[in-house]
């Protein structure tokens, strides 16, 4: 898994001190930038935590490129909506040898690992098959509707990998560039940092993390799961501090995450 932080908003903490000073103050825009040393660039964004005011944090964004993901994990990155994303396409993109992410339950598990390669050997291979399959009959059709045959060659393996792709697991890699602003990033960590989040996601969101706090060490100073961030979970019942969780399972949690924090 790689995680890059390709842009943000620069200097993100003292943006965000200015839109604070702007709602909090008498200041007009031309002096927004006043007296703002790092000292009140900090008390400004602690006060917008200690308040729950969190619409100042939305004017910086930050762009990642993550690759060596699963179609697992960015179908959960997704839905995460306040956001942009552009990902690489099974359509337009022929997988010669696709990759694959092996889940750590299974490539411990000798057995099961062997099982698991066995499947992706084979989604290969009825891939491939489907695609020699389908495309002789897309030459055919494209050149009969008056294309010349460098062009229907070429459509006709879009039009073949576009179906055949229907054959790839959810296991196989992908490459993404995602866009969110600081208060989708926030929520995005209170939720995949959480000891309840899926692996993948959840170690995807702790380079995430690592990433924005070299550039915006203030704003994600807090960040993380809600137990932390909020000092308050917020999964109910299906809590990771449920009364029947054993206190030194709870313990062995919270110092887990505040350590990679």
């Amino acid at each position: 898994m790689k995680v890059e932080l390709l842009a943000y908003t620069p200097n993100p903490d003292y943006v965000v001190a200015m839109s604070a000073k702007l709602c909090y103050s008498k200041t007009g825009v031309d002096n927004i930038r006043d007296n703002l040393d790092d000292e009140k660039v900090q008390k400004f964004i602690s006060h917008l935590t200690s308040i729950g005011h969190q619409s100042p944090i939305e004017h910086v964004s930050f762009t990642f490129a993550i690759e060596g993901i699963s179609r697992v994990c960015t179908h959960q990155l997704v839905r995460h909506r306040i956001a942009s994303y552009s990902q690489q396409s099974q359509r337009y993109v022929k997988l010669e040898q696709f990759e694959y992410i092996i889940p750590p339950q299974i490539a411990e598990n000798e057995k099961a690992r062997e099982i698991f390669i066995k499947a992706m050997e084979d989604d290969q291979k009825a891939y491939d098959k489907i695609v020699d399959e389908l495309i002789e009959g897309n030459v055919k059709y494209f050149i009969e509707e008056g294309y010349t045959e460098k062009q229907a060659k070429s459509m006709a393996e879009k039009k073949s990998i576009e179906d055949a792709r229907y054959v790839f697991p959810n296991a196989c890699e992908t490459k993404i560039v995602v866009t969110m602003n600081a208060r989708t990033l926030i929520n995005f960590f209170e939720h995949r940092i959480c000891e309840r989040a899926q692996w993948e996601i959840k170690e995807m969101a702790y380079l995430m993390l690592e990433e924005v706090k070299k550039t915006a060490p203030n704003l994600f100073k807090n960040a993380g799961p809600s137990c932390i961030s909020r000092n308050k979970c917020k999964e109910g019942a299906m809590s990771c501090r449920h009364p029947e969780i054993p206190k030194t399972r709870m313990e062995e949690m919270d110092r887990k995450i505040k350590d990679n924090l």
